[in-house]
């Protein structure tokens, strides 16, 4: 899946689109120094990925194979903050575990070509850091859905649905509210509860069924990239550790050695990581909480949190420039300077409309006017409600850095 992604990013055109064209790009806070490869070089990078992800998949120089993957993917992310997707971030952190655990053990080219390496079987973290990754997704994908705007007024549900009701037979279903209503507990159900589905062995086969259905019909109706597909593949580690065994038979070269009876150093040097990773994994999707307002607006907290699809929020941003020195005034749409997916995605992103103000600000000074003030004209409709402004239009956006805590300048939602 992950050798697809990266040919079908590359024959889409969107290495360049994304990373080469455009001029400016929206960083993380202390990734700013992360840029593309001159020349040709992220052409060559991204077929690093391919041959990565198949030496991952193959079992072929497996650790050092995972460990750049993880390192080669998560730079790409770290190129451009308006690229990024929830299903992005996962592979990032499938990778970086999978370079955590030795799943080479059995069925792999390492284990054929050196049998010190064949595995009966693993010690149950190691399975289990697996499983609790993808549950964790599921979860917090379900808890973020318990608010009022998704299970009261099955929003953003019913927006999106209306857009379908061109369907053949289910069309016209599509267009009755209730229907949206009926879809968005069941979304959070689903999502809340399908780990434990998955690991009773009473409900297994329905759940896997149910797995099945869901992600297929949320990938036909969304746009959701290869989200519903890696989930759906995810989601079999949470079936019985022996079935791929059972289906792929016992050929000579599968069959393992006796297992280590003992842990190794290595083995607890992992479960180190693993428990920071995890601490990390259950914290991020729970800091929304320690700002206030409605995450859903704010934007605070609200990335590496695995909240998919949750929102239908559009903005428009407008520029003031102003020197002090002189009173001259500029105003600057900021559509007319980046791409179709930047702009669309700092204009409903607070930190991203403060970052490209700073940049605004430098721009300015490389030309010989230092010192200018960036005001924001940003107005966001959220779920279809009527406009209002995100930022606070008296506030230097070029005089504020990126607080930990609160942004002041963010205005509240309306209600």
């Amino acid at each position: 899946m992950m050798m697809a992604g990266a040919l079908r990013f590359w024959a889409r055109g969107w290495i360049a689109d994304v990373y080469l064209r455009p001029p400016f790009h929206f960083t993380y806070p202390g990734f700013s120094w992360v840029r593309p490869w001159p020349g040709d070089g992220l052409y060559l990078h991204f077929l690093a990925i391919v041959a990565l992800s198949a030496c991952v998949a193959l079992g072929l120089c497996y650790r050092l194979a995972a460990a750049l993957l993880f390192l080669a993917f998560t730079y790409v992310e770290l190129l451009e903050k308006a690229a990024y997707l929830n299903h992005y971030y996962l592979i990032s952190v499938l990778a970086l575990l999978l370079a955590l655990l030795p799943a080479h053990g059995a069925a792999s080219l390492d284990a054929r070509r050196d049998p010190s390496l064949r595995r009966a079987s693993i010690p149950a973290y190691q399975l289990g850091a697996l499983r609790l990754q993808v549950a964790l997704v599921y979860v917090f994908a379900g808890v973020a859905k318990l608010n009022g705007d998704w299970l009261v007024r099955a929003l953003p549900l019913k927006i999106w649905l209306r857009a379908h009701t061109d369907l053949p037979l289910v069309g016209p279903w599509l267009a009755d509210v209730r229907v949206a209503h009926a879809m968005s507990l069941a979304g959070a159900a689903f999502d809340l509860t399908i780990p434990l589905w998955l690991l009773w062995s009473r409900t297994r086969v329905v759940a896997l069924v149910c797995v099945f259905g869901f992600h297929a019909i949320t990938g036909l109706l969304f746009p959701l990239g290869v989200f519903p597909w890696i989930m759906t593949a995810s989601a079999l580690l949470l079936l019985p550790a022996s079935w791929p065994r059972r289906l792929l038979g016992r050929a000579p070269w599968r069959r393992p050695a006796a297992p280590r009876a003992r842990p190794t150093k290595g083995q607890r040097l992992a479960l180190a990581a693993l428990a920071l990773h995890f601490t990390i994994q259950l914290a991020a999707p729970l800091r929304h909480h320690l700002y206030p307002g409605d995450v859903a607006w704010t934007e605070e907290g609200g990335r590496f949190a695995w909240r998919v699809m949750l929102v239908e929020k559009v903005g428009a941003v407008t520029y003031r420039v102003r020197d002090p020195a002189t009173g001259r005034r500029w105003r600057i749409d900021p559509e007319d300077r980046l791409t179709e997916q930047q702009a669309r995605e700092m204009a409903v992103q607070p930190d991203m409309i403060r970052e490209y103000a700073r940049h605004l600000a430098d721009e300015f000074a490389a030309r010989g006017v230092p010192d200018v003030a960036v005001y924001a004209d940003a107005f966001v409709t959220l779920h279809g409600e009527p406009a209002a402004r995100l930022i606070d239009p008296d506030v230097d956006l070029a005089r504020v850095d990126e607080p930990l805590g609160a942004r002041p300048w963010v205005l509240p939602r309306p209600r």
